[in-house]
């Protein structure tokens, strides 16, 4: 089992950042990637960012390319979003999830098995 919780959101204005963290405890040693989710209302849920946690290679969205950053800090097993130039359109519920076994693509919901209980995001215009 895997626990996983987020923290981090909160209301923003427009062009502002926030940096959204993830807190994993339980069988991590067995984390192979982890990734950053989020859902609008009435939205279906969609990818954000990923890492894999070996070799660390990431992956974006082009709706963040540029602006978001996904890290993460092995010895913390803690995984971060640092989201920059937020507009209103990145209004969501942040979720983080991990993936223990290997996948060919980390971009899916699909691939991960445990999942946070998410942090709300709110940019005003």
């Amino acid at each position: 089992q895997v626990q996983l919780v987020e923290s981090g959101g909160g209301l923003v204005q427009a062009g502002g950042s926030l940096r959204l963290s993830c807190a994993a405890s339980g069988r991590t040693f067995s984390s192979y990637a982890m990734g950053w989710f989020r859902q609008a209302p009435g939205k279906e849920r969609d990818f954000v960012a990923a890492i894999r946690w070996i070799g660390g290679s990431t992956y974006y969205a082009d709706s963040v390319k540029g602006r978001f950053t996904i890290s993460r800090d092995n010895a913390k097993n803690t995984l971060y979003l640092q989201m920059n130039s937020l507009k209103p359109e990145d209004t969501a519920v942040y979720y983080c999830a991990t993936s223990l076994r290997a996948r060919t693509s980390i971009t899916t919901g699909s691939s991960y098995d445990y999942w946070g209980q998410g942090t709300q995001v709110t940019v005003s215009s």
